[in-house]
């Protein structure tokens, strides 16, 4: 019987074979770079390319303090990129070296809110006089970094503000939508922001200005916050040409969850844009949970539980899951996790993302990861499918068995026991005595006959591509 049991992970042999291959097909995974500095990702372009990203979305440029990560998407002024992440001298050079190693830019821009500091600024005026004296003190540095506008004055007056009301129903989408975000305990909140032309008018100017330093993408933070109204003034359409929008619309699932229905679709439909695909995470979570069926995975699109392809940026985790405590629920155990990458980078649909962190959390788990070696072999899987369609070929409790074209085959067993599975050479279209190697352990199985039997082994996954290899 010729089954391959072989479990280990992907060899250095395999891995230079993929990253060869790779070049050839078009690219479209996203490596989200949390909270990492500007420097940093420019130093790192030529080897995030090299292991198959073709996008690096960053973490807010604009005018933020404070060394919490959660002080970056707390906006001072839009006018200047001055962080402890970078200015915008280094934010333009960033943006100069990837394109240089052939990576799209993404920015995460915050235009819901501005930073909760009544206590500087009860007056709402923003960036404060605080900050404008910072600006004047050393004129010829921060002229460095404007991108647009006057310093010498404030950007936003409190008339630029909605009411000082927390959220405390997410089923009321006015308050949703108009509302506060606040922490609870006497906190005022994060000061929401209007839809009039003062305040457009500038969000406009921000963005455009960031298409000029090379921005070809914006994911959108707390677009479930926005109404259609203010995000349509914000996107005009020379701001969308030719770039890549999505919005973070948190729901708990897809079809049938009334988060769903009341701001993810409605967002869909308005806007045109893409979004965070957390409909299929919600499937992912329910699938690889204990007593799971995996099978459940075999088309959630099909039942309204993941979202279309065009508008679909799939995910394992985002930034809030392992930061934010009421959010750490949703995170996959770590095995899981790894399977459900091979799922998302293994499937057609949707632009995967995968996240890389410095540790934010405390957990270990994220650092580098973009780095690791049988992720960049999911990648390289991931780059050489564009384009294929996917037929499932088996599925139950315990796995999913899927095809690629003719090239790839995957196959995920997320069960405490190995899984057989019987291939028919005819009926599945696949190549008669022709090698499939396995991206992570390097096996390679011929088939050689109809019922051709493959193993998964227990808690892991197979992603075999086609490489020409014949049976003896």
């Amino acid at each position: 019987m010729a089954t391959h049991r072989s479990s280990g992970w992907m060899t250095g042999s395999v891995l230079l074979w993929l990253l060869a291959l790779a070049p050839a097909a078009q690219a479209d995974v996203i490596l989200h770079a949390f909270n990492w500095r500007y420097d940093d990702v420019a130093a790192q372009a030529d080897e995030i390319a090299a292991r198959g990203y073709r996008m690096v979305l960053v973490s807010p440029p604009l005018k933020s303090e404070g060394s919490a990560w959660w002080a970056r998407y707390q906006p001072q002024d839009y006018r200047v990129i001055d962080s402890p992440l970078g200015n915008t001298e280094s934010f333009r050079a960033m943006s100069q070296r990837l394109a240089a190693a052939g990576v799209r830019l993404y920015a995460d821009i915050v235009v819901n809110h501005m930073a909760n500091e009544s206590g500087q600024r009860p007056d709402l005026n923003y960036p404060g006089q605080r900050v404008l004296d910072r600006y004047a003190a050393d004129a010829a540095y921060f002229e460095r970094q404007r991108l647009f506008g006057d310093l010498h004055v404030n950007l936003l007056t409190p008339a630029e503000f909605r009411q000082a009301r927390c959220i405390n129903d997410y089923n009321n989408v006015f308050q949703v939508q108009n509302w506060r975000l606040c922490g609870g305990g006497g906190d005022t909140g994060l000061p929401d922001l209007n839809d009039n032309d003062a305040t457009v008018d500038p969000q406009r100017q921000y963005l455009r200005a960031l298409k000029q330093l090379g921005v070809s993408g914006f994911r959108i933070d707390a677009a479930k916050h926005m109404t259609a109204k203010q995000l349509a003034r914000i996107f005009t359409e020379d701001i969308v040409a030719d770039t890549f929008v999505f919005g973070e619309v948190i729901t708990g699932a897809g079809l049938g969850d009334p988060e769903y229905q009341l701001y993810l679709l409605p967002y869909l439909d308005s806007s045109g844009h893409a979004a965070y695909d957390f409909p299929l995470h919600a499937s992912l979570r329910r699938a690889f949970a204990f007593g799971g069926n995996l099978a459940d995975l075999a088309d959630p699109l099909e039942r309204g539980q993941a979202l279309p392809s065009e508008r679909a940026v799939t995910f394992t985790l985002t930034h809030d899951m392992p930061n934010n405590s009421g959010f750490r629920g949703q995170l996959l155990d770590p095995v899981d996790e790894t399977l459900a990458y091979a799922y998302i980078f293994g499937r057609r649909d949707g632009t995967p993302m995968l996240y890389s962190d410095h540790n934010e959390s405390g957990d270990g788990r994220w650092v580098n990861a973009w780095q690791r070696a049988d992720l960049t072999a999911m990648i390289a899987f991931h780059n050489q499918m564009r384009g294929e369609d996917l037929r499932m070929l088996a599925q139950s409790a315990c796995f999913v068995m899927f095809r690629r074209g003719v090239r790839g085959l995957v196959g995920i067993n997320k069960c405490g026991s190995s899984v057989d599975v019987d291939l028919d050479i005819v009926a599945d279209k696949l190549w008669w005595r022709t090698g499939y190697r396995d991206v992570l352990s390097g096996n390679v199985i011929n088939i050689d006959r109809r019922g051709y039997r493959v193993t998964l082994p227990a808690r892991t996954a197979r992603m075999w591509v086609r490489d020409g290899t014949t049976a003896n």
